[in-house]
């Protein structure tokens, strides 16, 4: 009974946010500080989900500038965990056919956000001069899930070597951010789902790599990531635990 009466508010709350939101973002459409605006009121949903979310950014993150940041993609419910983590004037990098999702599509395209062919694969690599390009153009950072796919409790995924190679041709750091684990933790039908914790970690300076070996890149954040998560999800296991 608590899933489906969580299940029709959430869907209500969003299809509010998003007509609302659609109307709202044609007076300035494509300006990107819509994305963080919205992102956080999807991060609310959090509390209807029983499920209390800490986001720990850097005092001095404002001072990153233009950056990509790389965050780990589990499942749906990173739409209220990561969510609250987005930063003023970042957009996302999605698929073209989030276009068509029904009243989510035209919010996600008006708030500024870019939307790429995944199924072909050159101009998927055309893409990455464009995200790049995108810096120049319109003073924003942009977030990316290197997985390129949900995880689903299968852990930190390989990392693609997209974002990389968008930070490398922009000459911007990479700030990764990890969720702890969420994925086989949240049950719709208990009142209480514990804490998640959403972490910003310290920029990764690219300057001494290049394309040629970006892959070094890719593992060294990917290591950095694969530890951290590691620690929250001990910190969150041990929060649980003590009921706090």
């Amino acid at each position: 009974m608590l899933l489906i009466l969580r299940a029709i508010l959430a869907t209500l709350y969003c299809i509010l946010v998003c007509i609302f939101g659609s109307i709202y973002c044609l007076f300035s459409p494509r300006d990107p500080r819509h994305v963080a605006t919205f992102g956080h009121l999807f991060g609310r949903l959090s509390g209807l989900f029983g499920l209390k979310v800490e986001v720990r950014v850097p005092a001095d993150a404002a001072k990153n500038g233009n950056c990509i940041y790389i965050a780990n993609h589990q499942n749906n419910y990173d739409m209220v965990t990561a969510a609250k983590a987005v930063q003023p004037r970042t957009v996302t990098v999605g698929k073209k056919s989030l276009l068509w999702v029904p009243f989510f599509g035209p919010l996600y395209w008006l708030t500024g956000n870019l939307l790429i062919d995944r199924d072909n694969r050159a101009k998927a690599h055309g893409t990455i001069a464009q995200v790049a390009e995108q810096f120049k153009k319109r003073d924003i950072s942009i977030w990316m899930f290197p997985e390129g796919t949900r995880s689903r409790g299968r852990g930190l995924m390989p990392f693609k070597t997209g974002a990389f190679h968008a930070a490398i041709a922009a000459g911007v750091p990479i700030v990764p951010i990890c969720v702890s684990t969420t994925s086989g933790k949240i049950n719709l039908n208990r009142w209480n789902n514990g804490h998640a914790i959403v972490e910003m970690l310290e920029p990764v300076d690219i300057s001494h790599y290049s394309k040629e070996n970006v892959r070094e890149l890719a593992a060294h954040c990917h290591a950095l990531m694969l530890a951290k998560i590691a620690e929250l999800d001990a910190e969150v296991a041990q929060r649980n635990a003590a009921g706090k």
